[in-house]
């Protein structure tokens, strides 16, 4: 049986994103790190350090069985750092245990300082693995290979977001897409795009330029017959209403 595409997801934790007290890094790093590879994300969110928030977001993307989630933020030892709870209340037994090797590698950083606070860090969800952090060596986790759970500092995060993305999709199978520009307004186009197979890669992007009516096609899939077709099917509809297209995303 084939194995389902992952659907991907991005949680970013961080209040201070939301009040604009930092930038996120996050977004692009991750969806350009996927596209890569062949992938793109599903959905990506931005919450507040809010447990309730946070709780009902990573329900969310559970409620997806080929859910795979990178969590961005919030797995650190303030009071504020709720992710490693609600990870265990969503993805495990509801209980944080301690990591052995998680303890080894942040007694190894900190010494005597990682008491009484840091060593809290290695209280994790009940199965959890680690991601190297290559920075202080305190890691990030990940459970049932596909929720995974690095700090908020892109310095550490990103490395680990590789480290997972090389060990388990490293590339995707190609999709071969194709992209013409109509001089059409989308309402022109309604009854062509109703009759493409929904489970074609399909989008259609309007624009205005100069008072004129643009829409941009693109069609993929991973069946490179396919994906031909159906584009050599939409142009030869095009062309019998008589409208121009051009190849490619600009409308010149």
């Amino acid at each position: 049986m084939k194995k389902p595409e992952p659907n991907f997801y991005q949680v970013i934790v961080g209040t201070e994103i939301l009040n604009a007290r930092r930038d996120d890094r996050h977004f692009p790093f991750l969806r350009d790190e996927l596209l890569k590879r062949g992938y793109w994300l599903k959905g990506s969110f931005i919450v507040e350090d809010d447990p309730d928030l946070m709780k009902k977001t990573f329900e969310l993307v559970r409620s997806d069985p080929d859910a795979v989630l990178f969590s961005f933020g919030g797995i650190g030892a303030t009071p504020d750092d709720h992710t490693r709870q609600i990870a265990a209340e969503v993805f495990g037994d509801g209980q944080l245990h301690l990591h052995g090797e998680a303890k080894r590698l942040i007694l190894e950083r900190f010494g005597d300082e990682a008491y009484p606070h840091r060593i809290n860090m290695a209280m994790l969800p009940k199965g959890a693995r680690l991601l190297h952090n290559p920075i202080n060596k305190v890691p990030g986790f990940y459970l049932d290979n596909r929720y995974f759970f690095v700090p908020g500092f892109p310095q550490m995060a990103h490395p680990m977001i590789k480290e997972a993305l090389d060990r388990f999709w490293p590339k995707a199978v190609k999709e071969y897409r194709y992209t013409i520009c109509v001089e059409a307004s989308e309402n022109d186009l309604m009854d062509i795009m109703q009759a493409l197979p929904k489970d074609l890669d399909f989008s259609s992007l309007p624009a205005i330029k100069e008072g004129r009516y643009y829409d941009v096609i693109s069609i993929a899939s991973k069946d490179p017959q396919k994906a031909k077709y159906w584009i050599d099917f939409f142009i030869h509809e095009i062309e019998k209403r008589g409208f121009r297209y051009h190849e490619g995303e600009r409308c010149s």
